[in-house]
């Protein structure tokens, strides 16, 4: 006969949390440079009140406007340039395909500043040049500063645009075009109403990259006279010689310029990105919601 023993209760498990040491040393170690960098500029021989007085100044301003308008006209230049191009190297015409690989050959090949340089100087090759049914031209005339800057930028960014393009492009199912085509749509119907769409989500996330990008390497336009913001800053640091005051100012309206386009990329990306499996990212105010109401649940 089996006796009857008395049985004790399991004990408890208690969860340790594991503690991750490397984060913590991480941490400090981060927390140490940046106050080390900190306190390094706080020491730094600048006068900060002559960099936020320049910071509104009307020439700063104006270069600032400049900036963001030679980015932005750059930029959908770009983006015309590589959407032609892309299309030109996915077609099965081998013409338009080799002209289309030659163009992201050449033009990712040689630095910005180098064809800029060459757009500005174009009268040393062409003294002038001739528009059929306008008449001709001195190329010093037409190739101003502006135009330098607006051809270098945008032909160098539609080399990297259509290789973006054409990812987009590529990632499209091969079956929607089939399905397209048997519904007997053109080619050009089936590139805007079923492709291009889809392709999207593919081509928007790096678009915005390059335009933020463009708005720091519109910078390099100052070599060819253009009155951007780096330039800007420049005229007046030469007469002052309040050298690093100046390129901290223009510092700042990069970082301005960029954060706010940063935001309008978030947001657009949220846009493109509906629909998809994954989960969207929290938008700051939905953060801010989220933390409030897990606070108000902690209470």
């Amino acid at each position: 006969m089996t006796s009857t023993a008395s049985v004790t209760a399991p004990e408890r498990l208690v969860a340790v949390p594991v503690r991750y040491w490397g984060r913590w040393v991480s941490a400090v170690v981060v927390l140490v440079l940046v106050g080390l960098f900190l306190y390094a500029m706080t020491r730094a021989d600048v006068n900060w009140q002559t960099t936020r007085h320049f910071f509104t100044f009307p020439t700063i301003v104006r270069g600032a406007g400049r900036t963001l308008l030679i980015s932005v006209l750059a930029q959908a230049l770009g983006i015309a340039l590589g959407v032609v191009v892309a299309v030109m190297r996915s077609s099965g015409n081998p013409v338009t395909g080799a002209v289309g690989w030659f163009y992201v050959w050449f033009f990712r090949g040689t630095p910005v500043l180098l064809q800029l340089l060459v757009w500005f100087n174009l009268a040393f090759l062409f003294p002038t040049l001739s528009f059929p049914g306008l008449g001709s031209a001195k190329t010093s005339d037409v190739m101003t500063p502006f135009v330098a800057a607006l051809l270098g930028l945008g032909i160098n960014e539609g080399a990297y645009m259509a290789e973006i393009v054409r990812a987009g492009l590529n990632s499209v199912d091969e079956g929607q075009t089939e399905a397209a085509q048997a519904l007997g749509m053109s080619r050009g119907l089936l590139l805007r109403r079923i492709v291009l769409p889809q392709a999207m989500r593919v081509i928007v996330p790096p678009t915005g990259n390059e335009f933020i990008n463009m708005l720091k390497t519109s910078s390099l336009a100052s070599i060819v006279q253009y009155g951007e913001l780096l330039l800007a800053a420049q005229a007046i640091y030469t007469n002052n010689l309040q050298i690093m005051e100046l390129l901290f100012s223009a510092a700042l309206w990069y970082l301005v310029l960029t954060s706010v386009f940063s935001i309008g990329q978030f947001y657009l990306e949220r846009r493109f990105s509906r629909g998809a499996t994954r989960n969207l990212a929290l938008t700051p105010l939905q953060r801010v919601r989220l933390a409030l109401l897990r606070s108000e649940r902690a209470r």
